[in-house]
């Protein structure tokens, strides 16, 4: 969860993001045969994506989705341009990821995919990213966290560091799943097309960061979350969710990443009250920070 820093963090400003307890998990086997043979499953253990792969090119004799095979090409490619042994050995390979929340939520099912093909092909999760994706890959370096971070990238650096960041208020914010999932590809290319005064949003956004990691007022908190949705949204053109969708709202609401689907933060002293506002304005889906958040 990127709790600040959306879009900005493309320039340059700090973001604080927030690893979830919920991720990916992989299994690879060695095979008699040639092939790579591919299976993802949900949660429950359904098959939602399948796939054979001639190891020699990666070209899939077999899919259940074509695009998902050539982001995996793309990413097998990538490995290899990285570590020239990965998948060097004459033998096949089964392969089978799992995911431990639902597909819609979008916790991040391409970024915790990168970090666990980066651990078995043995090179860095954020060289590999980079080698796929357009984005800042604070989510990579949030699927290997143990806990809350601060993530940079610029034309000089890119780097994360871990941080203690546990104020009491944790128990008032809430994660509202939006009914929809976000294109965060497309988002990234319509900020580069559209967003004005690039410049000066990282360095807003890069002070609210910094003023967020040692908050321990409430109310301070609060203010600085309607200051960076206020930012943004004149930056993007864009309204806010609160005022396009929660405009009744008593609590604060923050858009998380891509703007316009996946995840909302909420910030509420009445649990029962907050997810019934949520529930009869068709949200069901809300998560507690302690149920959420690594």
């Amino acid at each position: 969860m990127l709790l600040t820093g959306e879009y900005a963090v493309l320039d340059g400003a700090l973001a604080l993001a927030l690893p979830t307890k919920k991720g990916q998990k992989i299994s690879v086997k060695n095979t008699r045969g040639s092939d790579l043979i591919w299976k993802s499953l949900t949660p429950e253990g359904e098959s939602w994506f399948s796939a054979d792969f001639a190891i020699l090119d990666f070209k899939s004799n077999k899919t259940t989705d074509p695009e998902t095979s050539l982001l995996l090409m793309k990413i097998f490619k990538g490995a290899i341009n990285l570590n020239s042994e990965f998948l060097s050995k004459w033998n096949g390979f089964k392969v089978e990821t799992q995911l431990e929340f639902p597909r819609n939520w979008g916790l991040g099912s391409s970024s915790t995919l990168i970090h666990l093909v980066a651990q078995w092909a043995d090179v860095n999760p954020l060289e590999l990213y980079y080698k796929v994706f357009n984005g800042s890959g604070y989510d990579v370096a949030c699927a290997g966290a143990d806990g809350p971070i601060t993530f940079f990238s610029n034309d000089e650096e890119i780097g994360y560091t871990p941080i203690d960041w546990a104020p009491s208020f944790t128990k008032n914010m809430y994660f509202v799943h939006l009914n929809e999932k976000a294109n965060t590809q497309l988002a990234v290319k319509d900020y580069f097309k559209k967003a004005k005064k690039r410049k000066q949003l990282a360095t807003d956004i890069d002070a609210i960061t910094k003023e967020m990691i040692d908050v321990s007022s409430f109310s301070k908190f609060e203010e600085l979350i309607d200051k960076h949705e206020s930012i943004l949204s004149k930056s993007l053109g864009m309204p806010t969710i609160k005022e396009e969708r929660f405009s009744d709202y008593k609590g604060c609401v923050k858009s998380l990443g891509a703007w316009g689907g996946d995840f909302a933060l909420a910030t509420g002293s009445k649990e029962d009250d907050l997810r019934g506002y949520f529930a009869d304005k068709g949200y069901e889906t809300v998560v507690s920070y302690a149920d959420m958040i690594l």
